[in-house]
């Protein structure tokens, strides 16, 4: 049941689309996630891509880096061939969302902010993979999203989600749960208000929603994203303060949500995979550093 509190704030939480930079590019880029692939221009994409001059600079990055094969690209058309239309599309979708949020109105530092979601959708997308997930463009997306309700709280209810996150640092313990103490809701209830709002694919959504409480019934991506999300957090790809917690994938009820869908998950080799994790952690971190420390 969703909060008074919250319900008082949902008409600015669906107002945030009226921001000039959101209907000129997110919402075209959520049409096109929709799309058929064949269906897609890619003359349309390249124009978006050319907007603006950090959006192209950000692509050009991400395609030259290591995570995304470092080729030697230095044309907007050329890295997002090199990049793909989802890879584009999600790299696009953050730079909005970067350029949704005043630098006044960000609670915590913004990089931090970043690298988790970015660390997130890397660890997503590898897991996707890993797992045999048919569409591992699409998990990056979730775990580039997961945490949008973070940028809605910044922007509707700065000083209480402040305290929260002030608190949650203090008490060394999960954000969501001191926003549903102190504010009555968590950013997954405002994220998935926004992203209803701006018809963010309903698997997507989900993702947003439900993030830190997986249901049985939950769609792959759910507890995919969960768990990847601990993962970052545990390994210093979190919101910027330590929490106490640990992980146990094999125990964890989302894991066994996710083995629901993949059966062959009961005899993968963990350690190895968490292990390879561990070895990306230090090109992730840089890597999101690069792309959105700048603002130009």
């Amino acid at each position: 049941m969703m909060s008074e509190k919250l319900e008082k704030l949902r008409p600015r939480i669906q107002s945030l689309d009226a921001i000039p930079t959101v209907p000129a590019i997110v919402q075209p880029l959520t049409a096109m996630l929709r799309l058929p692939a064949d269906e897609i221009d890619l003359e349309h994409v390249i124009e978006l891509v050319s907007f603006d001059k950090t959006i192209a600079a950000q692509c050009l990055r991400m395609a030259n880096s290591p995570l995304f094969g470092r080729r030697q690209t230095d044309t907007v058309r050329s890295a997002v061939i090199a990049l793909g239309l989802k890879r584009v599309q999600a790299i696009l979708m953050g730079c909005c969302l970067n350029m949704v949020m005043p630098a006044e109105k960000w609670v915590f530092d913004p990089v931090t902010f970043w690298r988790h979601s970015v660390g997130c959708a890397l660890v997503s997308r590898r897991m996707a993979q890993a797992i045999g997930h048919p569409d591992p463009e699409k998990a990056y997306l979730a775990g580039l999203l997961h945490d949008l309700g973070m940028l809605v709280n910044s922007l509707v209810c700065g000083e209480d989600f402040r305290k929260c996150l002030q608190a949650a640092a203090e008490e060394h313990v999960a954000l969501h749960r001191v926003e549903q103490q102190h504010l009555g809701f968590t950013h997954c209830d405002s994220g998935k208000i926004l992203a209803d709002q701006w018809r963010i694919p309903s698997e997507v959504t989900e993702v947003v929603e439900f993030h830190h409480r997986v249901a049985p019934t939950a769609g792959p991506l759910v507890p995919l994203v969960y768990l990847s999300d601990l993962l970052c957090r545990v390994r210093d790809l979190g919101y910027g303060y330590y929490e106490v917690m640990g992980i146990d994938l094999a125990g964890d009820a989302a894991w066994m949500v996710l083995v629901q869908h993949y059966p062959q998950l009961a005899n993968m080799d963990l350690a190895r995979f968490t292990m390879d994790l561990d070895g990306a952690i230090k090109e992730i971190a840089a890597l999101v550093e690069a792309v959105f420390t700048s603002r130009k």
